[in-house]
């Protein structure tokens, strides 16, 4: 059975993911460290683990597998999801893959030794926008109709 993971914290998108996963009668699954309002939806379940690095990461990375879909910004954990099977999709609605996650890896680590090797180095993402949110929709919808296929 498909399940809809959420990586939850500093997810921008939790609630276009329920209302698309709600349209499939796809149980979602939306894992934090905690301070997020329950939803009253009965296809979701908001599980908060125990706080610390990569704790909600890890209860995501041992559960999703081929079938399922998940949704993070976190590299690491898309790539050990990907590994599993499952499809993988950032907010803006790119999607994590077999074929690109090895870079995406490698991109993220050069990112992490230019910031320390320039402690001023001043920046960073871009901001979210509508269509960044209007990318995800569409992309979470192909991924659920695939997975469910």
């Amino acid at each position: 059975m498909t399940t809809l993971f959420i990586d939850a914290d500093a997810c921008p998108v939790k609630a276009e993911a329920e209302r698309v996963a709600t349209r499939h009668k796809v149980p979602v699954k939306v894992v934090s460290n905690g301070g997020l309002r329950p939803s009253q939806n009965p296809l979701v379940e908001n599980v908060i683990v125990d706080a610390g690095p990569d704790v909600a990461d890890m209860w995501i990375a041992e559960r999703a597998g081929r079938g399922d879909v998940v949704v993070t910004g976190d590299i690491p954990l898309a790539a050990k999801c990907v590994g599993a099977g499952a499809r993988v999709l950032r907010h803006n609605g790119e999607a994590f893959t077999e074929a690109n996650i090895g870079q995406q890896l490698a991109m993220r680590d050069l990112m992490a030794d230019l910031r320390a090797a320039d402690p001023f180095r001043q920046g960073g993402g871009k901001g979210f926008t509508k269509a960044d949110r209007s990318r995800f929709l569409d992309a979470l919808e192909r991924e659920l109709r695939a997975a469910l296929r």
